[in-house]
């Protein structure tokens, strides 16, 4: 359809297996699962529901009539009881006991949290490989000196791995989190109309003990430890906002990532992958866009603002239920999941492409090496004999002439030649070449990549051995 309005997330950014679990297929199917489950539950504690009634809703669990539920919608302009009565025209027997009891948030904010759970799943599955990938690339280059930056101005070297270790260490936050929100996902359950099971009341007799059992009967059938133990008519929203947190964490850890990417990239030392017919600029043929990390950004902003919107909905709630929450969810929780999805796919595409250029990294490290070098010059001196004031001072104006040389005059660095030159240092040149060796320099940056990647990132990538292997396909 070119005539209306697609979204980019479906269209161009977020998986299909991401698309299909916040589908509209999805959601019908899994009421469907939830009024079999709630059905079943009342057959076993007692309220008179036969397993004919529950085998029919069964065998048309899946083949919704979404001709009929549409249809009906148009008259009633209610989608729960719409599909209530579509359900009821499938099955006949059953039609009667559909929904007993429950109130439209028994199917809806059930389906929401079962669906976000699985959107979760999904979003640490990429996740993890993330960091699957980062770490194989972190400990290829542990050993690689390489020029590090402060305030985007030299400072002492670090390696490549080593500043990869710190991009790991964001998604590793962010698993934590992702974990902790995945295993506190809990069921609204069925709790009637303002949260106090009053309808079961009634068709229980006012038994509370059997009335108790079923959101954790509920809560087991549906895959879930728990349902929440208090709630009004539907589950806290501050849920959605927790989750969306989660989603806005990890797109702040892609966004640093690539930021770092697209300076490396200017920088000419590190670059995301580029294919042999892709075009750079429509005006500059030779150029070599970081548009995959500049994606990364644009779509991080977006999630990182999203999460926004549950905390406004949470924070406006009236007493047990207000509806004002409903439009904006339906667009906030999908989209702050498609687009994360986009962004980790995109994330895992770069990370598993990354070409590292060794020479150009060498050479603006060195030329930076010998104003980070003085000190150990300077030691060296006075173990020979030279006086450590002294030096200090030399090596200031020293170092102030050559930087001057460098930026003024748009010449290489000179300051060991003069340093060579002054006899208060009494070094030659080889002497202070065999100074500037970088590995030299890096600390113990080589070291805390391996221990980093081996006691910290092995570990965890063990216990979730079962989701590597994911390869990152993009759209566009």
């Amino acid at each position: 359809m070119t005539d209306r309005y697609q979204s980019p997330l479906s269209e161009r950014y977020a998986s299909k297996e991401m698309q299909y679990i916040f589908s509209p297929d999805k959601k019908f199917k899994t009421w469907r699962k939830l009024w079999i489950a709630l059905a079943e539950v009342e057959h076993e504690l007692g309220l008179n529901i036969t397993q004919e009634q529950i085998d029919e809703l069964k065998a048309h669990a899946d083949d919704i009539n979404y001709d009929v539920a549409k249809a009906r919608e148009k008259e009633v302009r209610h989608d729960v009881m719409s599909h209530v009565y579509a359900y009821g025209q499938q099955c006949p027997k059953a039609k009667g006991i559909i929904h007993l009891g429950a109130t439209s948030c028994y199917v809806g904010d059930n389906t929401d949290v079962i669906v976000m759970t699985e959107a979760l799943r999904l979003v640490k599955k990429k996740l993890v490989n993330v960091i699957n990938e980062l770490s194989k690339f972190a400990m290829e280059y542990k050993d690689l000196p390489t020029l590090a930056f402060t305030h985007f101005q030299p400072a002492q070297p670090t390696t490549v791995g080593k500043r990869a270790t710190l991009w790991l260490m964001d998604l590793l936050l962010d698993l934590e989190d992702l974990d902790h929100v995945i295993d506190n996902m809990q069921l609204l359950g069925s709790k009637g109309t303002t949260g106090t099971q009053a309808s079961f009341l009634e068709l229980f007799e006012g038994d509370h003990e059997t009335i108790k059992k079923i959101d954790g009967m509920i809560a087991e059938k549906m895959g879930f430890k728990s349902c929440q133990p208090v709630s009004g008519q539907t589950y806290s929203r501050k849920v959605d906002s927790r989750v969306l947190n989660v989603l806005a964490g990890i797109a702040q850890s892609a966004h640093k990532f690539s930021n770092d990417i697209r300076l490396l990239q200017h920088l000419k030392e590190i670059e995301e992958p580029f294919e042999k017919s892709q075009i750079g600029s429509s005006a500059m043929a030779y150029k070599r866009n970081p548009m995959r990390s500049e994606r990364i950004a644009s779509l991080s902003n977006f999630v990182m603002s999203n999460a926004m919107n549950p905390a406004f909905v949470a924070s406006t709630q009236w007493f047990e239920r207000t509806l004002d929450d409903s439009a904006n969810k339906r667009l906030s929780v999908p989209e702050g999941f498609l687009a994360i999805d986009g962004i980790l796919d995109l994330y895992l595409n770069v990370v598993d492409g990354l070409v590292v250029y060794p020479k150009v990294i060498e050479s603006r490290l060195m030329k930076e090496l010998p104003f980070m070098a003085t000190e150990n010059i300077m030691m060296d001196a006075v173990k020979a004999g030279g006086d450590r004031q002294e030096l200090h001072e030399k090596i200031r104006q020293h170092s102030m002439a050559a930087g001057r040389v460098v930026k003024v005059e748009g010449k290489e660095n000179d300051l060991l030649e003069r340093i060579a030159a002054d006899p208060a240092f009494g070094m030659t040149m080889e002497q202070l070449e065999a100074i500037m060796e970088p590995k030299n320099f890096v600390g113990r940056a080589p070291e805390q990549t391996e221990e980093f990647i081996t006691e910290v990132v092995n570990p965890i990538l063990e216990e979730n051995k079962d989701i590597l292997g994911m390869k990152a396909e993009i759209n566009v």
